[in-house]
């Protein structure tokens, strides 16, 4: 049985698991605390990613080595460079495709959709972290050292992301919705289904090798707009949300760590934020999972989460 290594219980890592096991590969997801879905292909290991050994040992013979991991939000540009120059090191040992699943950040501020051919020219150190590392990686692959791809998606619709935690868990609490996103911009909102989906394609495929690829991702939509469908189709009363001003944000980010970190990113709120992800459909025939139904599991996985 073939054996891929999946490094982060993160949204799309336990998605990405789950999708594995089920086309019958053996997995083995490690976190640092052998947390994960249950599934008899599925296996759960407690270590460090960031030391090489460790993970060389355990990757040794695997065809793919998933990177989905989700160090701390505020602790980015101190975790992801000993993590990730861990990722290229063992692929380069072992030989296994590095498959990586990243973000939007590297392209910093942007006017208009972004593509894959958008510049990575992001300057903030939390922006541009997980660029770097994706450049490093590229030019090894382009010498031939290793295999490597990447995919980027816009925000999450699934748990932990800012609009499930923010705007839908209060929702299914009967709690008031403060949103800290602004309601009513236009933007690019990504399943995590989606995101394993193409994720385990581009592993599997040689032509996707070398290149980064944007998690098909259905037409933007504003924040407002995306929680009254998560209402009506979850049959839940239409919500008021109210929106809560930036410089309470800033305020608030001088007492909690994970506010502060949103000052670096609130650019992505203050005008469209939107991905184009014709790329991945164009070349393998991969089309978004239809919103309501993103929604539907969005509400599920909140429940089973929370305990609901």
């Amino acid at each position: 049985m073939e054996t891929h290594i999946i490094v982060g219980a993160s949204a799309v890592g336990k998605a990405t698991a789950i999708l594995l096991a089920e086309k019958g590969k053996k997995v083995k997801l490690i976190t640092r605390t052998a947390s994960g879905p249950v599934h008899p292909n599925i296996e759960k290991i407690s270590a460090d990613a960031s030391n090489v050994k460790d993970l060389t040992r355990l990757a040794e013979g695997s065809a793919v080595i998933y990177n989905c991991a989700s160090p701390p939000y505020d602790k980015w540009p101190a975790q992801w460079p000993a993590l990730g120059s861990s990722f290229i090191e063992v692929a380069e040992r072992t030989g296994a495709v590095l498959a990586s699943y990243s973000n939007l950040y590297g392209y910093g501020k942007v006017n208009g959709p972004m593509s894959e051919d958008t510049p990575l020219i992001a300057e903030h150190p939390k922006l541009r972290v997980r660029a770097e590392l994706w450049k490093k990686a590229y030019e090894l692959h382009l010498e031939g050292q290793i295999r490597v791809t990447e995919i980027r998606s816009s925000d999450h619709l699934q748990p932990n992301s800012m609009f499930s935690l923010a705007l839908c868990k209060p929702l299914l609490e009967g709690k008031l919705i403060a949103s800290p996103i602004p309601l009513d911009i236009p933007r690019s909102w990504t399943s995590v289904n989606d995101a394993a989906k193409l994720l385990v394609k581009v592993a599997e495929e040689p032509d996707a090798w070398g290149k980064a690829w944007h998690v098909p991702t259905n037409e933007p939509i504003t924040a407002r707009e995306l929680l009254f469908r998560f209402a009506e189709i979850n049959g839940l009363k239409r919500p008021k949300p109210i929106h809560i001003p930036y410089s309470v944000i800033w305020t608030a980010g001088m007492f909690v760590p994970m506010l502060r970190e949103l000052r670096t990113t609130m650019y992505q709120f203050d005008a469209p934020y939107v991905i184009n992800s014709s790329a991945a459909t164009n070349k393998f025939g991969l089309k978004p999972e239809p919103i309501d139904e993103a929604l539907l599991d969005t509400a599920d996985k909140l429940r089973n989460e929370f305990n609901y």
